[in-house]
């Protein structure tokens, strides 16, 4: 089948209306407009804004309402019983925010429309069919958003059918089949779009939207597309209210990269969209402070990790052997990881990737791998920790510079009581580094942005930081965005384990390792490590220490 055969398959983002239910996550109005701008430029089709009217960041989003190329549309609801569509202040709301499309929620499931709206069941028909012939005389493209449409179907089929039959006779150009509860199942997905599809309403008026409460939500959309739908929904990295929707980020490349989806079907997503994968998912969890899922599908830092030294060797000879897709078309990397289970092969490939190409017998290549061994039996792991793998290996090698030493540090708390009883801490630091044989000394409390106490290591990181001499240029973009502390030992034995990740301004991400018997010495220990890992990569050159 040649491109101009292919069916075409709309995307549909809902990540600023059913996203923005996901507990604890509300988005800005600043923030709205960065995920819209980005949703366009991977090529969605339609981008649903919110509910006008339903909170004042929607509001004020849709006074003024971002310019797209993709069908930028407002959500509501179907008219309510008792009153016309004219005259419903609900609808008109929705209709006032001036969009050119307009999707719809309604009752398709008996049990709902006499329970939860306590009407009649005709009464829910009728709200249906008057509310889609006002959306459709007013000139507006109308989506029917049948809310438990699965659970409705096999509840009371005929009953279901009749209220998408309503819509869609009414006008709506799509009829949205709804697993509101998340409990449908692919092969029953499959069988009752096949279904709606025979029973009048085409494929090509379809569109399917699964929540993931069994952890099929990637799966039953694509049943539904192999039903018919041509209509895909979902949100950036799957967020939604309980377990989230249908990861459009997962779901994208599948379409773009998989049989029988690549061969049958077109999307509006460019090449470049599909490369930017991986930065508009981050740029996501950047907005809300989530750290990234390394086990993400296609996206995640270890999506293409290969760890065993039997892979690691394979992937030397050909990527293909343990990769489903080259990872740099979703804009990933790969990444061969080291740790006590690694051997030569492994070894070649990440030095190899910080350009350093040793020869097979080179005496630093066991050096490495008896240092990385010995530092993993206790308590260290540089699988997650790729920036302090490359300072161990440099260090090895004879090609780490010494940029700075560290002559002392120290890290106070003082907790306090104020005049009117509230407790409250105050973590202090103070290091002296030593750059060419000049002393700094740089003190700072442990405060975050919004003024709460962040304690030692907030403090300890932003001494270090504070003042670093010539460096001072190159370390001033570097951002501290996670930190994990795990317990390697028991007993009187026990050693802490952290790894701290950074970012720079140039999109770099990267981790180190800390360990001690001592949680701020460990602390201290990666700070250090990701100081001199920035270092190294801008090309800082090395003043000596004394």
């Amino acid at each position: 089948m040649n491109a101009a055969q292919k069916d075409r398959l709309y995307l549909f983002d809902t990540t600023l209306r059913d996203g923005q239910q996901t507990q604890g996550v509300q988005f800005s109005t600043a923030e709205k407009y960065q995920i819209t701008d980005a949703l366009d430029r991977l090529g969605v089709d339609y981008i649903e804004g919110g509910w006008p009217g339903a909170n004042p960041t929607d509001s004020e989003f849709f006074e003024q309402a971002p310019k797209t190329k993709a069908t930028f549309l407002a959500f509501g609801m179907t008219k309510r019983a008792g009153r016309s569509a004219e005259n419903d202040e609900v609808l008109a709301g929705v209709m006032n925010a001036g969009t050119d499309a307009v999707c719809l929620v309604g009752k398709t499931h008996d049990f709902h429309v006499t329970t939860a709206l306590g009407i009649t069941l005709d009464e829910n028909v009728e709200n249906i069919s008057a509310s889609f012939a006002h959306l459709v005389k007013n000139g507006r493209e109308a989506l029917f958003d049948a809310e438990h449409f699965f659970d409705g179907y096999k509840a009371n089929p005929d009953y279901a059918l009749k209220c998408l039959k309503a819509a869609y006779d009414a006008g709506a150009r799509w009829i949205v089949l709804c697993d509101t509860n998340g409990g449908a199942l692919p092969d029953e997905v499959f069988e009752i779009t096949r279904k709606v599809i025979e029973s009048g309403i085409p494929g090509d008026h379809l569109a399917i939207h699964t929540h993931d409460d069994t952890g099929n939500a990637v799966a039953n959309s694509l049943a539904a597309i192999n039903a018919g739908a041509r209509q895909v929904q979902g949100t950036l990295n799957g967020l939604g209210e309980r377990c989230g929707n249908a990861n459009l980020i997962t779901l994208i490349p599948t379409l773009l990269l998989k049989e029988p989806y690549k061969s049958t079907l077109e999307t509006g997503v460019p090449a470049d969209g599909l490369q930017s994968l991986v930065q508009v998912s981050r740029m996501l969890d950047d907005i809300l402070n989530h750290v990234p899922n390394r086990s993400a599908p296609y996206v995640g830092a270890s999506a293409f990790a290969h760890k065993a030294g039997l892979h690691a060797s394979a992937i030397l000879k050909d990527p293909t052997t343990y990769e489903h897709i080259p990872p740099e078309t979703v804009g990933n990397a790969r990444i061969v990881p080291m740790s006590n289970q690694a051997g030569q092969s492994n070894l070649r490939k990440r030095l190899g990737d910080m350009g350093l190409n040793l020869p097979k017998d080179d005496p630093a290549m066991g050096r490495i791998l008896d240092r990385i061994k010995e530092l993993e039996g206790i308590g260290y792991s540089f699988d997650t920790a790729q920036a302090s793998f490359e300072l161990l290996a440099r260090a090895e090698i004879g090609l780490l510079p010494q940029f700075f030493s560290v002559e002392r540090y120290r890290a106070t708390v003082e907790r306090r009581l104020d005049s009117r009883g509230k407790m409250s801490h105050l973590s202090e630091a103070t290091v002296v580094v030593n750059i060419g044989g000049e002393r700094l000394l740089s003190v700072s409390e442990g405060i975050i942005a919004d003024g709460t106490d962040g304690g030692p290591v907030n403090a300890l990181s932003k001494a270090l930081v504070k003042d670093l001499g010539p460096y001072q240029s190159l370390i001033e973009d570097m951002e501290l965005v996670d930190y994990k502390v795990r317990i390697t030992q028991g007993g009187t034995e026990a050693r802490t384990r952290v790894i701290i990740d950074h970012e720079d301004s140039i999109g770099r991400r990267w981790s180190t390792v800390g360990v001690s018997s001592n949680i701020i010495d460990a602390s201290f220990e990666a700070l250090l490590d990701a100081i001199n890992w920035k270092l190294v990569q801008d090309g800082a050159q090395a003043l000596g220490a004394e």
